[in-house]
């Protein structure tokens, strides 16, 4: 855990403000290294063990680094059930913009993948935007919820969807269900990279297990067929979860990202 103590942003206009928590580590004195940004999965948060991995990988190298919870997720403010891909965008976006990095490499899990490919794109398209130097993807969701959700979805869920807005579904994870709104759902199509040539202008290293029961390791392959003009690494893990927590999962990362960053 950083010895920072957690801030807050508030984001969003006054009849939907969130405010957004974040830790902030600064770069040691005189470093030119690019800041790294932790954007976690589906209601995971920036106290997992990932995200404390990548902090103190950044504290040992001088490297500023930043981790923050989507709103309703973790310490942040703002309903849960509001959230769409659109909306988390918008909160890592403007926390990214609060502390004003140069340069950034973006390290993303899960659906985090996803919003890290958002973010590169929004800002590669801003002039006073930091540059990425690049992109690190564990097991990366891109596009999940038209992919992967809609297409399994039983009768059941659609009804819900129509009838209350959202359907639960059982999470191996956490005692509480998952739950998948039709805003999700709806704004997800309006989010989707995997139509088209990703253009990143950065390195990508993607990390995926094989026994990935959440994200087909197949799902990382259809990206990179969208990512043919970048410098991609696909590293597969024959034995590995979706998690990516081990110790040997836990070195790849930082493999990768001090690939990237130093």
């Amino acid at each position: 855990m950083s010895e920072h103590a957690a801030k807050f942003l508030s984001v969003g206009p006054d009849n939907d403000t969130r405010d957004i928590a974040f830790f902030h580590r600064p770069a040691a004195a005189g470093a030119r290294t690019p800041m790294l940004v932790w954007l976690g999965g589906y209601r995971s948060d920036m106290t997992g063990t990932k995200a404390i991995e990548l902090d103190r990988f950044a504290a040992e190298n001088g490297l500023a680094c930043l981790r923050l919870d989507y709103s309703g997720h973790g310490a942040s403010g703002g309903d849960f059930k509001k959230g769409t891909i659109s909306r988390w965008l918008e909160e890592a976006l403007a926390v990214v913009r609060a502390t004003s990095p140069s340069r950034v490499v973006l390290v993303g899990s899960s659906m985090g993948g996803w919003i890290a490919l958002r973010m590169a794109e929004e800002l590669r398209k801003a002039a006073d935007a930091p540059s990425v130097a690049g992109l690190v993807l564990i097991a990366p969701a891109p596009d999940f919820t038209v992919d992967l959700i809609e297409p399994s979805l039983t009768e059941a869920e659609k009804a819900s969807l129509l009838e209350k807005g959202y359907f639960e579904e059982h999470s191996e994870y956490s005692p509480e269900p998952n739950i998948f709104t039709r805003a999700l759902m709806e704004d997800g199509k309006r989010n989707r990279v995997l139509n088209g040539i990703i253009t990143t202008g950065c390195p990508v290293h993607i990390l995926q297990g094989m026994q990935d029961p959440d994200v087909p390791y197949q799902h990382a392959l259809k990206l990179l067929e969208h990512l043919p003009a970048d410098d991609v690494v696909l590293t597969l893990i024959r034995d590995g979860d979706h998690r990516l927590s081990r110790p040997q999962d836990i070195d790849r990362m930082l493999s990768a990202v001090k690939t990237l960053a130093l």
